[in-house]
């Protein structure tokens, strides 16, 4: 039996929101192991997105980079409220993290990234429903 598809994405969230990142990666995993359709690249780009911002919170700014790379693909193919989250904030502090993080690297610098500046996700409706694309993801 699959796990539950929204209880899983909102704990995401809330992870992700609360920033602790490696619980929304987590969180996220769940439902990415048992994903069966297209849902698995959406997924996969959020768990990389949460890595990204694990990598930067720590340090490992080029791993951040890689991983905002890999996620920022995935996550281009769907629409901006996939799911009923509103990544778009996230996505473009991720790029902007990104050329941060580049540029810490090309001036020899050794800094984090303040957690004040990691973003949040919000939910793309009124109602607040997170959904899975389709009955059978």
């Amino acid at each position: 039996m699959k796990p539950d598809f929204t209880v899983f994405l909102a704990r995401g969230i809330e992870h992700f929101n609360a920033r602790e990142f490696w619980e929304a990666h987590e969180a996220w995993e769940e439902i990415w192991l048992a994903a069966e359709s297209d849902v698995e690249q959406y997924l996969q780009g959020l768990i990389q997105l949460a890595a990204a911002y694990h990598h930067m919170r720590r340090g490992t700014l080029r791993g951040g980079i890689r991983l905002f790379d890999a996620s920022l693909r995935r996550l281009a193919g769907f629409p901006p409220d996939y799911c009923g989250i509103d990544r778009s904030g996230a996505e473009t502090a991720a790029r902007d993290h990104r050329a941060w993080a580049a540029s810490v690297i090309e001036r020899g610098a050794k800094e984090n990234l303040n957690e004040a500046e990691c973003p949040k996700l919000r939910k793309a409706f009124l109602d607040g429903a997170l959904l899975p694309p389709t009955e059978r993801w």
